[in-house]
């Protein structure tokens, strides 16, 4: 058909106009003006709250818990066995018991009828020594009488000298199974070896017991231990008893979900047990509590401690002298200390002696008057601009 574009000439007029517009767009991207934002930003000093570092002698405290074990536990047991015939009132789980005192009863008939044979057997066996002391006399005389020269070796025998001394031990012995008669029906009262508390009590009125068997569990009323763990590197800070009227550092015991707040116990370090606690590699180590059922103490409010109880110390560490002390959450990374000077964030390090849950005791690096920043800052960078609430923001 005439006036019909071919189709490579339609083709070139579609480039033609895609160039066309492309260029009219890049011209208008070129010429068009760019919108610039003024960014007039004004520095501002970060608002911070500052303290002084406390000067003087303090005691450092270290922490730890532990476990509450008797001093003095045993198993009471007898040592002649029987019928049980009677038990002390006392001697029942949560009771007393004093020093001495009769916890029970073996019946003693057949521990009685023995001392009495043992007895008549001392008295047999003197009989018969004082018979043969006579024998002795008449064989010297008949001796005497011989008037001749006998060996040595026959002489001890012609003077009866071996059974003197046979009937001499006898005696002996008769008096020692006496005396062991009269143990045994000493021991048909079974006795408590010291102050206790009844833990508990495994045999009744009429049970048949031996020697050895358990009648019950006591503990010792006068002393309980807390064994607990401590950091090696804070042993040096810690004493501990050197004999057994002496006391180590004071600790302060409490229980934290049975006693009330304030409620606390005194005790001091006993001894450090020379074994590491094989899960943490602490130093494990005895803290001596007197009195623990609190059954002497005047004061209504004093706790009593219960074996087996987890609780927590809070130990006494030597005396460190003119020393500075700031909270410890104020001494930041790598021992170092935020300054407020000059109006600007100073970075300070510091040389650390100890610290505790709550304390930085610091030797050198910081002076009396610093001003410590204790805001937590989100741009830590030396010479950041600070103010106080007391300050006129710049």
């Amino acid at each position: 058909m005439r006036g019909t574009l071919s189709l490579p000439t339609r083709i070139v007029i579609c480039v033609a106009l895609l160039l066309v517009g492309a260029a009219a767009l890049a011209l208008i991207f070129s010429t068009e003006p760019i919108a610039e934002r003024e960014a007039a930003v004004r520095q501002t000093a970060m608002l911070v709250e500052v303290t002084q570092p406390e000067r003087g002698s303090f005691r450092p405290v270290i922490e730890a818990m532990g476990t509450v074990t008797a001093e003095r536990a045993i198993t009471l047991t007898p040592r002649v066995g029987g019928e049980l015939v009677a038990l002390a009132d006392s001697f029942v789980p949560g009771g007393f018991i004093r020093q001495g005192e009769v916890v029970a009863r073996i019946d003693d008939a057949d521990y009685r009828n023995i001392l009495q044979q043992r007895e008549s057997a001392v008295e047999q066996a003197i009989s018969d020594f004082e018979i043969e002391q006579g024998r002795q006399e008449l064989a010297l005389q008949d001796y005497r009488d011989l008037q001749r020269p006998v060996p040595e070796d026959r002489r001890a025998l012609i003077l009866r000298e071996p059974q003197l001394r046979a009937a001499d031990a006898a005696i002996q012995s008769a008096r020692a199974a006496a005396e062991q008669a009269r143990l045994d029906l000493e021991r048909t009262a079974v006795k408590a070896p010291f102050d206790a508390h009844v833990l508990s009590r495994e045999a009744n009125v009429g049970s048949l017991v031996n020697a050895s068997d358990p009648l019950g569990r006591l503990a010792g009323v006068d002393v309980y231990w807390i064994e607990t763990t401590i950091p090696l590197d804070k042993l040096r800070w810690l004493s501990f008893a050197e004999g057994e009227n002496d006391h180590g550092s004071p600790v302060r015991i409490h229980h934290r979900t049975a006693w009330q707040p304030g409620q606390v116990r005194e005790g001091h370090l006993y001894r450090l047990i020379g074994e590491l606690e094989g899960n943490t590699r602490m130093a494990r180590a005895l803290v001596a509590v007197e009195d623990p059922l609190a059954l002497k103490t005047d004061s209504p409010d004093a706790p009593a401690l219960m074996i087996g109880t987890f609780v927590q110390c809070r130990i006494e560490g030597r005396e460190l002298r003119d020393t500075l002390r700031l909270r410890r959450e104020h001494v930041r990374a790598n021992d170092t200390v935020w300054l407020m000077r000059d109006g600007m964030l100073a970075i300070q390090p510091v040389e650390v002696v100890f610290q505790d849950a709550e304390y930085a005791y610091i030797a050198s690096g910081l002076n009396d008057d610093a001003r410590v920043v204790t805001t937590s800052l989100a741009t830590v960078k030396e010479g950041v601009p600070l103010r106080t609430q007391d300050q006129t923001s710049p």
